[in-house]
């Protein structure tokens, strides 16, 4: 078995992953990633206990129990390139032997479901509602630093998508991937559900414009309008591709979640956003404890 070099894999004096700073039985096979850290006390708070607090800069991890359920929830902090970290490293915590530094051969299979917040691109979709990713649409470049392969709705859903913006015309090649229809299942009532389109920024690549031009300044109206079969555009934010990409190549459960506290379509934001995502958070908490 091939030995995973210090500088690949860092692991701090304490035993624990480097970004993370957990060590692998610190971590449940059970997780909650949120984009702020300060919401990672927003979720545990409704833990019946916890076992452990971790932290190193803005990654925040607590792990506990909602009755005999065993659940982490770890901040990532904003983007596809955090999300990059944290995936990796929570794999590694569970399937990477830290004392031999290699692949154990058996294989734990994660649950990861970020909650977070979004921006809803459907006029159907109003703000302070809930939305469960059937897909993560990425244009930012992530994935393709991984060996990512697509099923053939994938390929159709992604190459569709290209001819409908034309985005790929400016360098930019979107890619795809999936949630767990193992996870997804759960989260139907009370949820709406489409693709959604991860961005590498806030501003002009969702459409922004404050004092720079856009290269791209009809992408919310081509979001919108945007059909494949049954599928539509519901939603964007910053990490939800990069979760199912990574997710999927790494083999765990991914579900992205999302709370809209913004409706591009109508221009409208949420009155109380704090409000609606601790109602996802409960909400979703009821049903991971029963999963």
């Amino acid at each position: 078995m091939t030995r995973i070099g210090e500088s690949e894999l860092i692991i701090n004096e304490r035993g624990a992953v480097y970004h993370l700073n957990v060590k692998p039985e610190e971590l449940a096979n059970t997780i909650i990633t949120v984009g702020d850290p300060g919401r990672v006390g927003e979720v545990s708070k409704y833990f019946d206990r916890i076992e452990g607090k971790f932290e190193h800069r803005e990654f925040i991890t607590h792990t506990g129990f909602i009755g005999n359920k065993r659940i982490s929830v770890v901040s990532t902090g904003i983007g596809p390139d955090n999300i990059d970290i944290v995936l990796n490293e929570l794999d590694a915590l569970a399937n990477i032997d830290f004392e031999t530094r290699t692949i154990k051969p058996n294989q734990t299979r994660l649950t990861i479901v970020r909650m977070g917040t979004s921006g809803s691109l459907q006029a159907s979709i109003p703000v302070d509602s809930f939305v469960a990713s059937t897909h993560g649409l990425g244009i930012d470049n992530l994935l393709h630093f991984y060996k990512l392969i697509n099923n053939e709705e994938e390929l159709q859903i992604a190459q569709a998508f290209n001819v409908h913006t034309q985005i790929g015309h400016n360098g930019l090649q979107p890619y795809i991937a999936s949630a767990s229809a193992h996870i997804l299942k759960e989260f139907v009532v009370g949820f709406h559900q489409g693709i959604t389109v991860t961005c590498p920024g806030f501003y002009g690549p969702q459409g922004r414009i404050l004092r720079l031009p856009l290269q791209f300044p009809d992408l919310i109206n081509q979001l919108t309008s945007f059909r494949f079969g049954n599928h539509i555009i519901s939603n964007f934010e910053m990490e939800t591709s990069a979760i199912y990409g990574l997710g999927k190549l790494l083999n765990h459960h991914c579900l992205s979640l999302s709370a809209i506290v913004a409706n591009r379509v109508q221009q409208t934001f949420s009155k109380d956003g704090g409000k609606a995502v601790e109602n996802l958070i409960q909400k979703s908490l009821e049903v991971l404890a029963k999963i």
